[in-house]
């Protein structure tokens, strides 16, 4: 089975993050870079399943993004991945989801006989929840979300998907695409053999002209949304001081009014 997981590199959620004063797109440079959490445990999943399978299948992880989203690519290699491809090219810099999802779908498109797309929920930098089922759209695949428990047998995949209303079965035939939540496992921590191992494991860097995608179809200026301004969050005021002197709730409730919550 050919298993291919989609990688993002993130802003570490630890640090500052903020939007360029130029154009509002994420300033990526002025935190730390990291592989998206979700995604570890997408490709954690993705590695279950190979073991499960005898280790018969293989694991690709792609990512599209900058030079240094090579990093995000060792680390998913130093898991367990056994290979990578890397789609860098600067004409993709702002690029909005729709875009994001109809590049992906080219890039898979490079790849033989993928039987499994496995990808995170959301990014923790963009958090659409939009590109797994508009990837799933394009690739004319069946899109299985929100996965808590998936299992393959044959050519048929099962997901157990939990929600607030309750708990549903989804079940496929392969070729498919599915989307991981945060409760599916523990990704693992990369071992020194595993890191030494991803050093020479192949990662294939595609440009946009590789993957047959047209650069006037991606970027911000061809971005179907866009942020057209940013503001600091402002600080946090004093706070309003009331002393009850027998009007307290009176005065409480002309407050909450006043801020538009009752």
């Amino acid at each position: 089975m050919k298993i291919v997981v989609l990688v993002k590199q993130v802003p570490d959620t630890y640090s500052e993050r903020k939007l360029s004063d130029a154009d509002h797109t994420l300033d990526r440079e002025s935190s730390d870079a990291v592989i998206d959490e979700i995604n570890e445990r997408a490709v954690e999943a993705a590695l279950n399943l190979k073991e499960s399978n005898g280790d018969a299948s293989v694991v690709t992880v792609v990512s599209m993004g900058p030079e240094r989203a090579t990093d995000a690519l060792r680390k998913a290699l130093a898991m367990g991945a056994d290979d990578a491809v890397h789609l860098s090219d600067e004409a993709l810099h702002g690029s909005c989801a729709v875009q994001t999802a109809r590049t992906l779908a080219k890039v898979l498109g490079t790849i033989d006989g993928v039987d499994l797309v496995v990808t995170g929920n959301e990014s923790s930098d963009g958090g659409t929840s939009a590109v797994p089922p508009m990837l799933a759209e394009l690739l004319g695949l069946p899109a299985l979300t929100h996965a808590r428990e998936i299992a393959v047998e044959g050519t048929t995949i099962t997901v157990r998907r939990e929600t607030d209303e309750g708990v549903t079965s989804l079940r496929a035939e392969l070729p498919a695409v599915i989307s991981v939540g945060e409760k599916i496992n523990e990704p693992r921590y990369p071992s020194f053999k595993g890191i030494m191992q991803a050093k020479k494991k192949p990662i294939t860097t595609l440009t946009l002209a590789d993957a047959g995608v047209d650069a006037g179809e991606v970027g911000l200026a061809n971005a179907l949304s866009q942020v057209t301004s940013a503001a600091p969050k402002p600080p946090k005021g004093g706070g309003q001081k009331v002393t009850d002197g027998g009007d307290g709730g009176s005065q409480i409730a002309e407050y909450l009014v006043a801020q538009k919550l009752i």
